[in-house]
């Protein structure tokens, strides 16, 4: 009985696209893709993904120093012969400047998140010090709990929000990977 409720909540899992269907060789890949700064460039782009079956892990969009692009950073699992294909649908695409596909090392990458953490008299002390560690900030006090703002890489954000599980997360928001190259 537990099998089959975990392998049909799988299922939905597949189908609503919270988890990859690919094979055990999927990789993370960055994506860093330049738009024309337009109404609805957002909404083709990610219709393509959708459309095509491809699932989007992390999707962050910004302005660039010039007001008429766009950065979108997406980071997508998949093998080569997917990311060959998502670099090539990207490029067809007429608002499209430029495609980059990040490799490890070759780029800069941060995130941001914010925490809230469940905190007492015994706690707070041990919490405070981890953020100096972490240097992450303090950004709301209040009797039951701290907010804390941090950036970093994925493994430090990782990190960080496991150490703070064990005192009890409240709530998190994350921002996605946002990412430049190196050269």
């Amino acid at each position: 009985m537990f099998a089959e409720k975990e392998e049909a909540e799988l299922k939905t899992e597949l189908k609503a696209g919270v988890i990859s269907h690919g094979s055990g060789n999927d990789m993370r890949h960055t994506i860093s893709v330049l738009v024309e700064n337009k109404f609805g460039v957002l909404t083709r782009i990610t219709s393509m993904f959708s459309g095509r079956g491809y699932n989007i892990d992390t999707l962050n969009v910004g302005p660039t120093h010039d007001e008429t692009t766009s950065r979108m950073t997406l980071v997508v699992k998949g093998d080569d012969k997917t990311l060959d294909q998502v670099t090539k649908q990207l490029n067809k695409l007429v608002e499209v400047i430029a495609v980059q596909d990040f490799r490890e090392g070759e780029y800069i990458d941060r995130e941001l998140i914010l925490l809230k953490v469940k905190v007492d008299a015994k706690s707070r002390a041990e919490i405070m010090q981890i953020c100096d560690i972490f240097r992450a900030k303090i950004v709301d006090v209040q009797p039951k709990n701290l907010t804390i703002e941090l950036t970093g890489n994925e493994s430090k954000i990782s990190k960080f929000i496991g150490l703070m599980d064990n005192f009890g997360t409240l709530d998190l928001t994350r921002t996605g990977k946002i990412a430049l190259p190196r050269k």
